[in-house]
């Protein structure tokens, strides 16, 4: 027997008390939860092993069909790392509180990159989610407010991550989707993020009632030094931040250094306004001090000082109440051999999860069935800017209680819920996106 079956006949019915309100409940992260902090490891046989494997690439190849050596691999998944972009929730909640339009905005520009310098101090990529993977994760704020986090892995071939995040409380949404298309380039890799995250403030609107939004891409990744001199990772090419409620944006541009000149790490960005006027010019290092300069009156002050920043990572259920496709529950065996550095090990529990999917894959084929995300849908609004949104309805004029129990309802995310009968029906069979999905 499968572990999925076993595990569906394990799977109890949600108990009302399950989805009340945290507020009166006391979650405490597990003592065995997982850390998946990464080792600031430099391992010495690093660059002959891609060296060993070099004779599988060309120039422009696609990297997601190359088998990478697992001391190159952080000891997480996609699906968790983009939480490193939520974990200054103060910030968004500040934006969400402000009383002007361009105030809002420049702090959702902050917030969004106050984030980037959370990464391993290695050279280390998240391990690729495997199709139908699923991570969910809450935090508790420093004001008693609580944030929730919903994600899967919604497409393989190309790999598509979607999300949800959403602090119910402050009225605040964030949907997005992470689609990277790995190439190598020689003595370096390069991550291209395609993708966008849409950002909502619920219950501010415009004059057709609808809410403020911001729209963000986010920069490609590049890891250098892969044959000769030392790795590091890079940020480069552009970050668009806009509002199309608004008309405020900003076009970041994350600058790799020159073979000859040049600094790394270094980024230049100027804010306009609605009517396309330069505002403000945003200047530094993503990973450092981050500057804004007034273009009105030349003033120049702080905007982000990463070493003074204090982020919050995410808080995860039990690994015994995970289930079988559930992130850190999935992929355990891994983590745990790249904790102790034994990457033969890893490699053969890696490969172990990948073959698993590859009999999935085959008995779709013979059963003439196609994949469904469980917990999100298709959109059918051409004028959306994303392609999946989370499968549970969630009116944007709901009281913050409501949307608790709904987003609760969708997934088990804090500890003692339970997984529903109705888990492993797919997403587009459990429910359609309404208008408030938009």
């Amino acid at each position: 027997m499968s572990l999925s079956k076993l595990k569906s006949k394990l799977i109890v019915k949600e108990d009302p008390e399950t989805v009340q309100s945290p507020k009166n409940q006391s979650h405490q992260q597990n003592d065995n939860s997982q850390n998946t902090e990464d080792i600031d490891e430099v391992d010495d046989q690093g660059q002959s092993v891609l060296m060993g494997i070099i004779s599988q690439l060309r120039p422009g190849c696609d990297l997601s069909r190359i088998t990478l050596p697992t001391f190159i691999l952080e000891r997480k998944s996609m699906l968790e790392r983009i939480t490193n972009q939520l974990q200054q929730p103060d910030l968004v909640i500040k934006a969400h509180q402000s009383k002007t339009e361009l105030d809002r905005f420049l702090l959702i520009v902050k917030w969004y990159l106050s984030g980037w310098h959370i990464a391993p101090k290695a050279v280390k990529k998240p391990l690729n989610p495997v199709l139908g993977e699923y991570f969910t994760s809450w935090w508790d704020l420093s004001n008693g407010d609580q944030a929730f986090y919903i994600s899967e892995q919604t497409s393989h071939h190309p790999p598509k991550s979607s999300y949800f995040y959403m602090i119910p409380n402050h009225n605040i949404r964030v949907d997005g989707a992470i689609i990277p298309k790995s190439r190598f380039l020689g003595n370096s890799t390069a991550a291209m993020m395609d993708g966008i995250t849409v950002c909502q403030f619920l219950d501010i609107l415009d004059s057709k009632g609808q809410p403020e939004k911001y729209t963000l891409t986010q920069p490609n990744m590049y890891a250098r030094g892969i044959l000769f001199g030392k790795m590091r990772i890079e940020l480069g090419d552009h970050m668009i931040i806009k509002s199309p409620t608004t008309g405020y944006s900003i076009d970041i541009e994350f600058k790799v250094k020159g073979f000859i000149s040049g600094s790394y790490d270094s980024i230049e960005g100027i804010v306009k306004d609605p009517q396309g006027k330069s505002i403000y010019e945003i200047t530094g290092k993503w990973n450092d001090v981050i500057y804004l300069k007034n273009l009105t009156n030349g003033e120049k002050t702080v905007f982000w000082d990463t070493k003074k920043s204090n982020p919050q990572p995410p808080k995860v259920r039990p690994l015994e109440e995970q289930g079988e496709f559930e992130s850190r529950n999935l992929w355990k065996s891994v983590t745990d051999a790249l904790g102790q550095r034994n990457h033969e090990l890893a490699t053969e529990e890696k490969f172990k999860i990948e073959d698993h999917q590859r009999v999935l894959r085959q008995k779709r084929i013979e059963d003439g069935v196609e994949f469904h995300p469980k917990l999100f849908i298709k959109s059918k609004n051409p004028d959306d800017e994303l392609e999946y949104y989370l499968y549970k309805s969630i009116p944007n004029d709901a009281d913050p209680e409501t949307k608790t129990k709904l987003i609760l309802e969708t997934v088990p995310i804090l500890p003692g819920q339970k997984f529903t009968e109705s888990f492993e029906i797919p997403g587009f069979k459990k429910l359609s996106i309404n208008d408030d999905v938009e």
